[in-house]
């Protein structure tokens, strides 16, 4: 038999799939990480009408269609007050492939990619499937991630730094100045600060903002998706943003990994950023209100936990063998270590789930710490 990859040696299974796969039908899943709400009517419709019209029928353009690119550009212009150009957008099968041609362009084999632990278990395995070194950093108390950390861990052979806000797995959400610093970093030090912005828009207390809005050079590289914020985790749609040579360089692998992003998919997230927002605000609304059904819950348990600001995670401290044991009671949760060693002692729990669904959770973990404890 031949060898295989080292780099692919080294990368391992997603842990939130092993707990999947130990889990019964019966369950109640506090572990998934989608909206449990249907796409919007407006976008499925137009995604059926450019079937309909023969509009998907070949490759698009690398980059994506025209219609889209320009409406992640005014999304930028009503989000965000930042000027960006179409041509500086990849359509992407989603933030998935696009963090992946991000790292792949800028990493070089054996240079560091600085990452937050814990954070989303793709960040390291694509540094490792870019040849590159991972570096994980803890987070403060309030599971943000510090400049200053950041900062302290780069050295001359640091290439990147990831940030991400709201992030998963910790629904933590980083401030103005947090993001300031983040972009003085990137442009001071001469590295790449890849900003991954899937959860911008499930956001409950404060506001969103992007080392895109602070950056003084070509520095960010920003990611983002219609995924989370219109429902639309299975239509694999999102984007990169960069400079011109940035973009270039991502375009390279991007066309070689993907050709283009699916045409249905296109032209239903042109719908989704040109279309109401009203079904993003009913949702968030939602989460917002299960939000605080879980913590005043795991508050009663007496569980620690970071109050989440954004996404649809929360994040306790919880005794040893505590996600084991719910999930043997019938909820799955995913054990912190799953997203860095630092996330030990920690649990990610998904309110991307019903009121009804969520109380029912809280009794089951309540019965199984009072066990775990006494």
């Amino acid at each position: 038999m031949s060898s295989y990859a080292p780099r692919v040696e080294q990368m391992d299974i997603s842990g939130i799939r092993e707990v999947f796969e130990g889990a019964s039908e019966d369950d109640i899943n506090l572990g998934i990480g989608q909206p449990d709400f249907p796409t919007p009517e407006h976008i499925r419709t137009a995604a059926l009408s450019a079937v309909e019209e023969g509009l998907v029928d070949s490759y698009t353009g690398n980059k994506g269609i025209p219609g889209l690119r320009e409406a992640i550009s005014e999304k930028y212009d009503r989000d965000n007050g930042l000027s960006v150009d179409p041509n500086n957008v990849i359509a992407t099968s989603g933030a998935s492939e696009a963090l992946h041609i991000a790292i792949e362009a800028h990493v070089q084999h054996g240079g560091e990619v600085i990452l937050p632990d814990p954070g989303f278990v793709a960040y390291e395995q694509l540094a490792l499937l870019a040849g590159g070194t991972p570096k994980p950093v803890g987070l403060r108390p309030d599971l943000t991630l510090d400049p200053a950390t950041v900062e302290d861990a780069i050295t001359e052979d640091t290439d990147l730094f990831i940030v991400n806000s709201p992030a998963n797995p910790t629904g933590a959400v980083q401030s103005k100045s947090d993001m300031q610093e983040f972009a003085r970093i990137a442009d001071e030090h001469d590295v790449v600060c890849v900003v991954d912005e899937v959860y911008e828009h499930i956001l409950f207390d404060g506001e969103h903002y992007s080392p895109m809005e602070f950056s003084k050079t070509d520095s960010v590289v920003a990611v983002n998706a219609c995924s989370k914020s219109y429902s639309m985790t299975g239509w694999r749609l999102g984007w990169v943003t960069a400079s011109n040579d940035r973009i270039e360089r991502m375009l390279r692998v991007h066309q070689y990994v993907q050709a283009c992003a699916s045409a249905p998919a296109q032209y239903a997230a042109e719908a989704a950023l040109k279309g109401p927002q009203e079904p993003v605000q009913e949702m968030v609304s939602a989460f917002e209100t299960r939000r605080d059904v879980l913590l005043d819950g795991l508050e009663d348990i007496g569980l620690e936990t970071p109050r989440p600001e954004g996404a649809f995670y929360a994040m306790p401290k919880v005794p040893d063998g505590w996600a084991e044991d719910v999930l043997d009671n019938g909820v799955i949760v995913v054990p912190g270590e799953v997203f860095g060693d630092r996330g030990a002692g920690y649990a990610r729990l998904s309110y991307a789930t019903n009121v009804e669904e969520l109380k029912e959770a809280l009794e089951v973990m309540k019965s199984v710490t009072q066990t775990t404890l006494h």
